[in-house]
């Protein structure tokens, strides 16, 4: 974030600011925006498709085959072919890049705070309430992990009705959530509000294909409710659906991580109509 020199002003200070704009010396307002900040903590190496020294690279790569292994395994065809426990293996194997790629987007985050909240000998993990990127990340990271567990337990065969609805299905429904809460915030963060219409803006774009993918898991949760009793999925092939399609909308949204990696953007936006004064910044509460 930039210094408070030169007129700078912080609105919702604590309660997760997305932008600040702030006068530099020549007069003109500028924006900083949080996810352009630790989306470019460091310049871009390598090219848009090819950077494995570039932890940006790995997030992007990790999710999007994650979301292609939860694409396949909801295809009815590779189902039938790799059989049950195949395809259960297939979730749980793209369930553990999605916890990967939300580790890494986690730390991203934590490095991206200011020196004074970020020691150097930093925790494995840290506890950053007053940032809506601390809190975006870390609520997908849980979502990960409570997939881990839903698609790990559905590997194994002949499990009891009650079983199987405590431990594949309310997993697999808190993790849904989780994700829907997490690109909420993330959407928030990139719009600076509920909503906005930024469609030159890699980010806008890969914020919204995720929310999009996230509601379908939602959808897809609710679908693949698994009744205590019986055992039996509501619906079945709806849940495999709504999967496909937010499985989908995660790998594009994973794919567009790459050249926002690499654009140019400086991080520090001029403020249309705003001369030489000032825009209180507005804050996503959190």
């Amino acid at each position: 974030m930039p210094g408070r020199d030169h007129g700078v002003r912080v609105a919702g200070a604590g309660s997760g600011v997305t932008f600040v704009n702030h006068r530099r010396p020549d007069g003109l307002v500028v924006r900083w925006e949080s996810r352009h900040h630790r989306k470019h903590l460091a310049e871009a190496s390598g090219s848009t498709w090819w950077a494995p020294g570039a932890r940006g690279w790995w997030i992007a790569v990790l999710f999007a085959v994650g979301s292609l292994l939860f694409a396949v395994g909801s295809l009815p065809g590779y189902a039938n072919a790799a059989g049950a426990s195949g395809d259960t293996l297939t979730f749980f194997v793209g369930s553990l890049f999605f916890t990967s790629a939300g580790f890494l987007t986690y730390r991203e985050a934590v490095d991206a705070a200011p020196a004074a909240g970020n020691p150097r000998h930093r925790r494995f993990f840290v506890y950053q309430p007053r940032r809506i990127d601390w809190w975006a990340t870390a609520v997908q990271f849980a979502g990960t992990l409570y997939f881990n567990v839903s698609t790990g337990v559905a590997t194994q065969s002949d499990l009891a009705a009650q079983t199987a609805h405590q431990h594949i299905w309310r997993p697999d429904a808190i993790g849904s959530v989780c994700f829907l809460v997490a690109s909420l915030l993330a959407w928030f963060e990139v719009c600076h509000g509920p909503a906005a219409w930024r469609p030159r803006s890699w980010s806008w774009w890969i914020t919204l294909v995720n929310l999009i993918g996230s509601v379908a898991f939602g959808v897809s949760s609710v679908a693949g409710y698994i009744d205590p009793v019986t055992g039996q999925v509501r619906n079945a092939s709806g849940a495999n659906l709504w999967t496909l399609v937010g499985a989908v909308c995660f790998f594009a949204g994973a794919v567009l991580l790459l050249p926002e990696r690499t654009e140019k953007a400086s991080g520090e936006v001029i403020v249309p109509g705003e001369g030489r004064g000032f825009e209180r910044g507005r804050a996503a509460k959190t």
